[in-house]
């Protein structure tokens, strides 16, 4: 068995992981999300400079992944294939939020003319798991797998404020928060109180903060026994509709939406 590097062991040990955590498939995971919207195809010094790895270690990696078929090359370039996407199928197939929201997540884009979407909490960032785009698409790209920072959205705000009141102080105590509009709100005190807020509502109304000309509005969606395991929202362009119509119509559609589905997320 090889060894250790002195700086994987010593990181290894600070972050807490076990004897049993397994840098070469962490590797393998760290270069496949190495590949993004500016990072389309890399060479190998590319990727190793992009994972901070070896370029020995970055070769054998890439050419484990080739023989998987989840990376191919031109023998200068490499680029993922479709084949990663049965990574996020996997996910999609074996769970039971975007499986059910799905088709709510449909139903409420026709019946509202609103886009809708709901996420998941994932680090600093919401990652949408089901999403319905009315027919006056908001932004190209804004789909399945799309992020966005949790802090400044409706949906970030809504899952944020049912984490316990350690975990959403640990969690702003590490928060970088940078404008991401003009109307963003960065001051910690002040999304701390944003967010309780929302705890207190039982919604969020995100007015232009995380998109300029766009507010959405979120709730909370629960399971069985009423642990808050993501947020759905509602979204349009701020010309089409009104904060007052947004509360009046868009929110208790919403509130029944994710009601009706309460009892069949386990």
């Amino acid at each position: 068995m090889s060894r250790l590097r002195k700086t994987d062991a010593a990181r290894r040990a600070e972050e807490g992981y076990g004897p049993d955590f397994s840098e070469a498939l962490a590797r393998g995971i760290k270069i496949i999300t190495a590949f993004d919207a500016e990072h389309l195809q890399m060479t190998l010094s590319d990727v190793a400079r992009a994972v901070d790895l070896p370029r020995a270690t970055a070769r054998r990696a890439l050419y484990t992944l080739g023989r998987l078929g989840y990376v191919e090359s031109d023998g200068k370039l490499f680029r993922l294939t479709p084949k990663i996407l049965t990574l996020a199928t996997a996910y999609l197939n074996s769970n039971l939020v975007p499986r059910l929201l799905q088709p709510a997540c449909e139903r409420m884009c026709r019946e509202i003319d609103a886009s809708c979407s709901v996420a998941v909490l994932d680090g600093a960032e919401v990652v949408m798991v089901a999403r319905a785009t009315s027919v006056r698409p908001i932004t190209a790209g804004l789909g399945i797998g799309y992020r966005l920072p949790a802090f400044c959205s409706s949906l970030g705000r809504v899952v944020l404020s049912a984490l316990a009141e350690e975990e959403l102080d640990a969690f702003l105590k590490a928060l970088k928060p940078a404008a991401v509009t003009p109307q963003t709100v960065t001051d910690k005190a002040r999304l701390k109180q944003l967010i309780l807020g929302v705890r207190k509502r039982g919604y969020a109304l995100v007015d232009q903060e995380a998109e300029i000309g766009f507010r959405s509005i979120a709730v909370p969606v629960r399971r069985y026994d009423g642990a808050v395991i993501a947020a759905m929202n509602l979204g349009v362009p701020v010309e089409r509709v009104s904060r007052e119509t947004m509360l009046e119509i868009f929110l208790p559609a919403l509130r029944s939406a994710v009601e009706s589905l309460r009892n069949q997320l386990i």
